[in-house]
């Protein structure tokens, strides 16, 4: 079959190996007929401004050439020769090899292991060519593997700039992005549009050039520049991108917060609330057997004063585990309740969701309120009783999983949204539940319910003031009296016989111990221990103990009954996965068993640790892991072992993940930051808070601009 034919490309290291089949020869054909143009657009680069600002990632430094005789092996260089062999080599694979010899006669081989044809003739003998790339020693010297190669003339000049790299895509080459980019420079005028007094005193004292000078100092810095600053973001011309992108991030947040305000909501007024004995939110609290802490009585009543108003509310609730976060939700049900509007209530677990039905039924239908549960593994019969009553009203409350937001559930009063864990919930399921309320008992459209998230998961103060900087934030801050302090141990999993002893000594003392698996049957690519086999493993080595299993597929009515064993201690070691991660709340569990705690995140092993320290007996959370460790790895459970602290932790958490994997599911309603990084640029999120809110103040027509400049039609996102 004949090698296809070459495309242009400015490094060998791009081009596809030969098709061989049929099948690939169809895919290069089809990849060939998609227009770079198309694959731009894929990059979310459609108008000329989305080019001018599709910054370099990094810089190849082409401005001055090494001779081959001083290339020194793990150096990256470019230096210059003229090709003395070609060939086509198949031993120990196929693969093309061409030699180099400069004017002293110094020799460097060139090795490519996929190559086009035309790349053969492009490097035939007798041929000039510039190459690029890492040095290493073979076994018959000095080679490249896959340089970037330029034919060139003896007097070819060098370039007088650092050489960009852009973020790309299959398909879309180097050199065809900076024929783009160019292009767009060429034609787009970057007028600074801040006002004088704003740029005066934002950007002034820190030097930052104009816009467009910083745009074009990094997409062609010259030879001169500093090299260091620009590949780790500290130049002023970084500075002032990182600023102005901070700046629309705050824009639209706040322009966000803005409008949300200026809908309709159901005005739930606390006072009618507190000013008898004889209301529901009175009752609850006179029946509840503790006092609520200092954090919570706070925290419940900037939710009062929220839902008392004519806007929707739209606060996060975060609080660390076991701070008491459901009965400050409870309240704010009992609010809306009292107040003649329906509640509902979401979780992303069965079990989580079971565990808040469970307590706050305990708590609201002694005191007359209807609360329905629903969940996907109801009875078809269950179900449409649940669907029906909270159509017509007689469910108060409703609480389940994403069961509630199927287009067969309907609210005729629904005032009050609550979202347990919202990270683990994406824009459009949040929206679907906001939009069951979708007009007010007078039939007037345009109501929209007021919306309780809650976290046991901790916002960074850094992400709180940009992620998250459209939100009215309460936080609870304290523990309830009476929580025992965890004591958390690391154990290598070589020592699984001492642990599996401590469990036994627990539960015979009449403790009960959570054993947890990360996965649940086995794994050819993660032999890990799973939960299956966990429990067979402990039945056979602790036969006086009654040993439950828990896992996510699992009947639902058979997780129920272990759950349900398990808080009345018939049940004395659960083995599970991740499902009992939040929500389970057995105050006679200790002990904390988590196999390769190596493989779980910060976040959720600290919530795993915080099923236990419910009750009056000292426990211990046990991380078992493997060796080796990684660097991440072993991170982590430093953290575990040195704090309990679920702020500091959440602090950790983002240094060593990134806000990326730190925001879950809110990604898909956050606009990303592109080259801002929380890590580094912290110090100037509050510049750019500040500047945000004397622009919405006095420029509105310049908040306009920055938006279109910086975010054109990804604002949309910002907005559920």
């Amino acid at each position: 079959m004949p090698l296809p034919r070459s495309r242009p490309t400015d490094s060998a290291e791009e081009a596809p190996p030969a098709a061989k089949t049929a099948k690939a020869a169809k895919a290069a054909k089809g990849a060939k007929a998609a227009k770079p143009v198309d694959k731009l657009a894929k990059l979310g680069l459609t108008r000329d401004i989305d080019l001018v600002l599709h910054l370099p990632m990094r810089y190849e430094d082409e401005t001055t050439l090494t001779p081959i005789g001083e290339l020194l092996p793990g150096e990256t260089a470019q230096t210059e020769g003229v090709v003395v062999d070609n060939e086509i080599a198949y031993r120990p694979r196929r693969q093309l090899v061409v030699k180099l010899h400069d004017a002293e006669g110094a020799e460097l081989a060139l090795r490519f292991l996929n190559f086009y044809g035309s790349q053969v003739k492009q490097m035939a003998i007798g041929v000039r060519l510039r190459v690029r790339g890492d040095v290493r020693g073979g076994f018959f010297g000095l080679e490249m593997v896959h340089p970037t190669v330029r034919p060139v003339d003896e007097d070819t000049p060098l370039p007088q700039a650092l050489t960009p790299v852009y973020p790309s895509t299959a398909g879309v080459s180097q050199a065809y992005l900076r024929k783009a980019i160019d292009n767009a420079l060429a034609r787009t005028p970057l007028p600074e549009i801040l006002p004088e007094p704003i740029a005066k005193q934002y950007c002034g004292p820190l030097a930052l050039p104009p816009l467009e000078q910083a745009v074009r100092v990094l997409h062609h810095p010259s030879a001169s520049a500093d090299e260091a600053a620009l590949i780790d973001g500290t130049h002023p011309a970084w500075t002032r991108i990182k600023f102005d992108e901070l700046l629309a991030q705050q824009l639209s947040l706040k322009r966000a917060h803005e409008e949300r305000r200026a809908r309709s909501a159901p005005a739930m007024p606390p006072g009618r609330a507190r000013g008898a004995d004889g209301t529901l939110v009175a009752r609850l609290l006179a029946t509840l057997p503790f006092e609520l802490t200092r954090a919570q009585t706070r925290v419940v009543g900037e939710i009062a004063a929220d839902l008392a108003a004519p806007h929707p509310m739209q606060r996060l609730l975060q609080g660390d585990v076991g701070s008491g976060k459901t009965v400050v939700a409870a309240l704010a049900a009992a609010q809306a309740i009292d107040c003649g509007y329906q509640a509902a209530m979401m979780a992303p677990t069965e079990i989580l969701a079971e565990q808040h039905a469970r307590k706050l039924r305990g708590w609201l239908e002694p005191l007359g309120v209807s609360v329905a549960w629903l969940a996907g593994s109801l009875k078809a019969k269950d179900k449409r009783a649940a669907v029906e009553a909270a159509a017509s009203g007689t469910a108060q409350l409703v609480i389940g999983t994403h069961a509630i937001i199927q287009d067969t559930v309907e609210f005729v009063r629904l005032g009050l949204v609550i979202v347990d864990e919202q990270h683990r919930f994406g824009v459009a399921q949040r929206l679907a539940l906001r939009a069951k309320a979708d007009r007010a008992a007078d039939g007037a459209t345009g109501f929209q319910p007021h919306q309780l998230m809650m976290s046991a998961t901790p916002i960074p103060r850094t992400l709180a003031m940009t992620y998250y900087a459209d939100l009215d934030v309460s936080t609870i801050d304290e523990l309830p009296p009476g929580r025992t302090p965890i004591v958390t141990k690391l154990i290598s999993d070589a020592r699984r016989e001492e642990v599996i002893a401590r469990v036994r000594d627990a539960a015979l003392k009449g403790r009960q111990v959570y054993w947890v698996c990360p996965l649940i049957e086995e794994s050819e690519t993660l032999q890990l221990q799973t939960a299956i086999e966990t429990h067979e493993t402990l039945v056979a080595a602790l036969p006086e103990l009654r040993v439950g299993l828990v896992h996510g597929r699992l009947p639902p009515a058979e997780k129920a009954s272990v759950m349900e064993a398990f808080s009345h201690n018939e049940v004395q070691l659960l083995v599970a996965t991740t499902v009992i991660e939040v929500g389970v709340d057995v105050p006679n569990a200790s002990l904390m068993v988590i196999e390769h705690a190596e493989r779980f995140g910060l976040a959720q092993l600290h919530q795993l640790r915080g099923r236990v320290g419910r009750g009056s007996a000292a426990s211990i959370c046990v991380l078992l892991y493997a060796n080796p460790l990684s660097l991440t790895a072993r991170e982590r459970l430093k953290t575990m072992r040195e704090t309990t602290d679920g702020f500091e932790i959440a602090r950790r958490d983002l240094e060593i993940r990134g806000p990326g994997e730190f925001l879950g599911a809110r990604q898909s309603g956050a606009a990303m930051l592109r080259f801002a990084s929380l890590e580094n640029d912290a110090w100037l999120i509050e510049p750019a808070r500040e500047a945000a809110a004397r622009l919405i103040e006095r420029h509105p027509d310049v908040v306009l601009q920055h938006l279109a400049r910086w975010l054109g039609g990804r604002e949309q996102f910002l907005k559920a």
